[in-house]
């Protein structure tokens, strides 16, 4: 018996692709906590949040098929690290409108609008491929200086953050809010049909985080700022040179003012504040949190 077979639920289903990552795994705790139908996707059929486990890889695509069995709403979450992704997410696209499903909301980000390179083509592509929908365009994720992002390690392991943005500022934005968003996207009576910046409520440069990181935490925390040539270099230690020169000059546009912004989105989609960098923090020194840490 396969785990598809141990969930049966005549209930449409909402398909989270990615629910064991950052984002995903929140849409699908929260849809599930909701009384939704959930059908989790990953490379690996692990049970989450009590959602019903399905295997999916975005470059196998015999796995498509069997993930959409019963959803009519899809939370896509394109191949990570991938610089032209609309390759292999096109037709999943049209296989997903051809198999029943009617809505669907992309995680894309702030720094890349319909059309753009990369995830941007995706964006593009959506209004077409489906009546209801969304794009969900967070600022940079809290996340990254508590969870497995590499800003994350380093902090953990020498003290310090390493970017290429200088003093420009980024409305940082918790995963939490993401989700929220995402879940109201996916399951309120109207769609959003329109693409929706996400941010916290404030900007912060690095140093400001690197700041908050030290007086919430005790551990003394720097930003080191690297030229563009620097941090290209840094991160094709651990992603492909492509990609890792794509991050460098996001890091870039950044120190040009490009995220220096805040938006009201989370507030008025959920009806609540977003949630602030130090109240993140402060979370991450909490004994036993295993969300988000800091040591």
């Amino acid at each position: 018996m396969t785990s598809q077979d141990t969930h049966p639920d005549a209930r449409p289903a909402v398909l989270v692709i990615g629910a064991t990552g950052t984002t995903g795994s929140r849409v699908a705790a929260r849809l599930v906590a909701e009384g939704h139908h959930v059908r989790a996707a990953g490379r690996r059929a692990a049970p989450v949040h009590g959602a019903q486990a399905v295997r999916f890889d975005w470059y196998e695509p015999g796995t498509h098929q069997e993930a959409l069995r019963g959803a009519d709403r899809v939370y896509l979450l394109p191949p990570v690290g991938s610089t032209e992704p609309a390759a292999v997410v096109r037709p999943f696209l049209k296989l997903a409108r051809a198999s029943g499903v009617r809505r669907a909301v992309l995680l894309s980000t702030s720094a890349i609008a319909a059309g753009g390179p990369a995830v941007g083509q995706v964006h593009e592509m959506l209004p077409s491929s489906f009546d209801e929908w969304a794009v969900l365009r967070p600022s940079w994720f809290m996340q990254n200086f508590t969870g497995d992002h590499l800003h994350a390690a380093t902090i953990r392991a020498e003290g310090v953050i390493r970017t290429a943005t200088g003093e420009g500022r980024v409305g940082f934005v918790d995963a939490e809010d993401i989700a929220a968003v995402a879940v109201r996207a996916l399951t309120d009576a109207r769609s959003p049909d329109t693409d929706l910046v996400l941010t916290g409520p404030e900007a912060l440069s690095y140093s400001d985080v690197a700041h908050l990181i030290t007086e919430v935490s005790g551990r003394a925390v720097t930003h080191s700022a690297l030229t563009y040539e620097q941090m290209r270099d840094h991160l094709s230690a651990q992603v492909p040179p492509d990609f890792a020169a794509a991050l460098a000059g996001m890091d870039l546009a950044i120190a040009e003012g490009a995220e220096d912004r805040t938006t009201d989105t989370v507030t008025r989609v959920t009806g609540r504040p977003a949630r602030s960098m130090r109240t993140h923090l402060a979370e991450a020194v909490t004994p036993g949190n295993k969300e988000v840490r800091l040591a």
